[in-house]
């Protein structure tokens, strides 16, 4: 087997955490990221993430136990924090004795770290595999240095920074600023994972250097040959460039709506009706702002599913990064992570010698 002891040694922080061979973790992208992909990113020695999106406690138990069955190496479950079955998923990973859990989509509500941490949800306590306490460890996103020191105070375990060239929700600002603005602050005392744009291993090289512990990437993966992405919605992959990527537009802003970078289509233009509608309703007094913020959540996870499982790619939401290009044709996941960890020794190792 191929050895990468320069990326190894970068790295090692990073997979020592994760319980990995190597600190590359795939990217939860809604129904993309299930147990096909997640098992064959951590058979091969990457760090496979269910993504739990909108699926209910018993979706979600169901696909833990699938993806278990698939894989006996470590992977994680990333969970929404505005879902309103949060605290009873966090019971389902606690069950199941998971790891590690991802929490996307804002800041963890107050608890909710607690009992990740403590291995238990609104149920209950939950066992790992060997009948004792199972807490998990927590990874959250930071979109900004003073966020992320309150929430390693607050007791997240590791921080994700991703920039705004990423596929599906995004922040303002690019993942190469955000590095240089939180690698330097943070990365030597705590573990702070790269994501955002990177489609090439040199990539990850130079952000290893800067002091990240590991790399996430998401875009990169989806057309892999393990994906069960529809075909229809590889090929859109297949034929995009980076400027196809682009992210969806805020038309009111008193709906605080987290832009979404996805491949331009007519499904883009419904998006943004269906926050004028939102917003009428919102001013009407017939929802409240966090009824509005899950109907643009459930509006993107059906028009998501459209493009991945049906292939429709004309009125569904082909969520992708701008590392689209990069992504030309479907390859096993053990190719593309050996691909990435070449190009990432290659880089180091002319680094070394030139210096």
């Amino acid at each position: 087997m191929t050895s990468y002891p320069l990326t190894a040694n970068l790295m090692a922080r990073g997979a020592a955490f994760l319980g990995s061979e190597y600190a590359i973790l795939c990217g939860a992208m809604s129904w993309v990221s299930e147990r096909n992909l997640v098992a064959a990113i951590s058979n091969a020695g990457g760090f496979g993430v269910i993504a739990c999106g909108a699926m209910t406690p018993e979706l979600l138990d169901r696909e833990i136990a699938a993806t278990r069955a698939l894989t006996d190496r470590p992977f994680g479950v990333n969970l929404i924090t505005m879902h309103p079955q949060l605290f009873d998923l966090i019971a389902v990973c606690a069950r199941h004795g998971v790891g590690h859990v991802v929490l996307a989509g804002g800041i963890p509500p107050k608890g909710s770290v607690e009992a990740i941490k403590n291995g238990h949800g609104k149920n209950g306590h939950g066992k790992n595999g060997h009948g004792a306490q199972s807490g998990a460890r927590v990874i959250c996103f930071t979109p900004t240095l003073a966020l992320g020191r309150k929430l390693l105070r607050s007791g997240a375990d590791a921080l994700v920074i991703e920039g705004s060239e990423a596929g599906g929700h995004i922040g303002p600002v690019s993942t190469s600023v955000l590095a240089q603005e939180i690698l330097p602050a943070l990365a030597q005392d705590a573990l702070v994972f790269v994501a955002g744009g990177i489609g090439r291993g040199e990539a990850m090289a130079g952000y290893l250097e800067m002091g990240a512990c590991g790399a996430q990437l998401g875009t990169r993966f989806a057309c892999a040959s393990e994906s069960i992405a529809h075909p229809a919605f590889k090929q859109a992959f297949f034929r995009a460039s980076a400027r196809d990527a682009v992210a969806s537009v805020q038309v009111d802003p008193r709906l605080p709506v987290i832009p979404v970078r996805a491949l331009k289509n007519k499904g883009t233009e419904e998006f943004t009706a269906k926050q004028v509608e939102v917003a009428r309703l919102l001013d009407e007094g017939t929802i409240d702002m966090g009824e509005a913020q899950l109907r643009i959540e459930h509006f993107w996870a059906g028009a998501l599913r459209r493009a991945v499982i049906d292939g429709d790619v004309e009125r569904g939401s082909i969520m992708a990064g701008q590392s689209v290009g990069m992504v030309t044709r479907e390859e096993p996941v053990t190719d593309i992570i050996a691909t990435l960890l070449a190009e990432c020794e290659g880089a180091l190792s002319q680094r070394k010698a030139a210096r």
